[in-house]
């Protein structure tokens, strides 16, 4: 039997993720867009900014209904160049944000996105080790891979005027592609406002909802299956496959998408 684990949930090879930076108000409209289109975002947050209201920015009290749906992740405490702080320092910027969010949010918080886009590979140990799992930087590649470090997560682009095109590249390209293919789109909610161009984000998010062959996922929830589906165990003859996981997972067996329930042993 031939097996590759190439399928996202419902058998689907495409995804499509958003990313979005700050917690600013302007994140109220954002997910009001995102909702009506059934598209899927996580937001990461510095919650400094949580409990002063009137500074433009979401408040403790609002993030639990607001991102209902959603993810809510950590962007460090006050936001400062991870790489120009002091371990210790820097611990207890990952902490202290986790702490407020996941207070606010109600459960684990255990993604991130680097304040500046700035990181190295000391840092990313210091937040591993504070239960970050995968961390989103500003690297544009155009393209749809997975990470094979998820601490080091490129997205495809920011939003920009030709993400239809970029949208449909993806679909296009699945069909004679066997691996997975993720668009990842990145930015900041208020920069729609500096630049007058909602009508960006609202006309793309009309043209990418609704796909039956697309996976509307948030970051932890394609990291999540991606795990999963790296976890399986396969016969040494090919004709068993084994779920340890707690997640469901698709593959293609002799061409047909077969779908493997957590701790499953398949023949």
């Amino acid at each position: 039997m031939r097996i590759l684990t190439n399928l996202f949930p419902e058998g689907k090879k495409t995804a499509l993720t958003m990313s979005y930076d700050d917690g600013c108000d302007s994140d109220k409209r954002l997910v009001e867009i995102f909702n009506k289109n059934g598209i899927k975002g996580t937001f990461h947050l510095n919650s400094v900014h949580m409990s002063k209201p009137g500074n433009g920015r979401v408040q403790f009290d609002e993030v639990k209904d607001l991102y209902k749906g959603h993810e809510v992740s950590c962007h460090t405490f006050t936001h400062p160049h991870p790489t120009c702080v002091p371990d210790t320092m820097l611990v207890n910027e990952i902490l202290e944000d986790r702490r407020a969010l996941e207070k606010a949010c109600g459960y684990t918080v255990r993604g991130m996105s680097y304040p500046f886009g700035d990181y190295n590979d000391h840092t990313i140990g210091i937040f591993r080790a504070c239960g970050m799992l995968y961390s989103r930087t500003v690297a544009q590649t155009g393209g749809f891979a997975l990470p094979e470090n998820f601490m080091k997560w490129n997205p495809t682009c920011h939003h920009r005027p030709e993400m239809e095109k970029t949208f449909d590249t993806m679909r296009a390209q699945s069909n004679r592609w066997t691996k997975h293919s993720v668009m990842y789109v990145w930015g900041h909610s208020y920069e729609f406002n500096n630049d007058d161009n909602w009508d960006l984000i609202e006309n793309f998010c009309a043209y990418a909802g609704g796909k039956e062959d697309v996976w509307y996922a948030t970051n932890i929830e394609i990291y999540d299956y991606i795990m999963a589906s790296r976890s399986l165990m396969v016969g040494v003859d090919g004709n068993t496959v084994y779920n340890p996981t707690c997640v469901p997972v698709w593959v293609t067996a002799d061409g047909a998408p077969l779908k493997i329930l957590p701790g499953e042993n398949i023949l």
